[in-house]
């Protein structure tokens, strides 16, 4: 096989109850021109295979069926539960089973014996799947997020959907289109990590600069009369402070 950069090479795992056929598909996979493909690991059972997967995840995974223990089928929906799920192509002599495995989301089903021209596309479609999700997940890493913790769950919510940060009491608000969250934090630090997304426009209140849409008169029954801001996509009315109103302003008019 031509050698090619780590990311354009396809990690396999072979997972087979038989030897021979694990052998039989290690000498096709051999002979397939495109893409590169590197054989990372193999294993007789279901059981085994999820232990490696754990441990060293990979690109793609040939998948039998029936196998003693637990079924390919019940293994690939536990692989759907993967942080980094891989491709997974089945390989059986039982097509019976070939929408239940299209229902897992498999990107193809091989009927052995497998022949080499019907490999060689299952590879192709794994390697589309696998660009694909490498470019997902380079997006992910490359988006701000916050880590909100409530109760139970963690979540991830990516910077760009944040309309606003309010300081309330001990905790900051954060509010995006659909929901509000409850985070940990001073207000000064977002400020101060975020300040060239978010603009001050109160001591207790930072809004996203791209979502502010308008500066209005406003009566606030704590401040009384003065300005507040609408941001795009939210009804609620901002107060501006006094002391903020001239960098709001200069926002207002680029």
């Amino acid at each position: 096989m031509t050698a090619m950069q780590p990311d354009t090479l396809l990690r396999v795992m072979l997972v087979d109850d038989e030897p021979l056929a694990r052998a039989r598909m290690r000498t096709l996979l051999g002979d397939c021109t495109h893409p590169a493909v590197h054989v990372a690991a193999e294993a007789p059972n279901a059981e085994q295979a999820a232990a490696l997967l754990r441990q060293q995840p990979v690109d793609l995974v040939f998948l039998d069926i029936h196998m003693p223990g637990n079924s390919g089928l019940t293994l690939a929906q536990t692989l759907r539960t993967l942080q980094h799920p891989p491709a997974i192509v089945f390989v059986t002599a039982h097509a019976e089973h070939a929408v239940a495995a299209f229902d897992l989301e498999a990107v193809d089903y091989l009927t052995k014996p497998v022949r080499l021209e019907r490999l060689q596309a299952a590879l192709q479609k794994a390697e589309r799947f696998a660009h694909a999700r490498r470019a997902l997940q380079a997006d992910l890493a490359s988006e701000e997020v916050l880590i909100i913790q409530e109760r139970n769950r963690t979540e991830r919510v990516p910077l760009t959907q944040v309309l606003y940060f309010k300081a309330e009491l001990k905790y900051i608000t954060v509010r995006t289109a659909t929901r509000s969250y409850i985070l940990d934090g001073a207000l000064n630090d977002l400020e101060e990590k975020h300040g060239g997304q978010f603009i001050r426009i109160h001591r207790n209140a930072l809004v996203a600069r791209k979502m502010v849409r308008s500066l209005e008169k406003h009566f606030d029954a704590e401040e009384g009369e003065g300005w507040a801001v609408r941001l795009q996509g939210l009804d609620e009315l901002l107060s501006v402070s006094r002391r903020q109103l001239p960098s709001v302003r200069a926002l207002i008019s680029q």
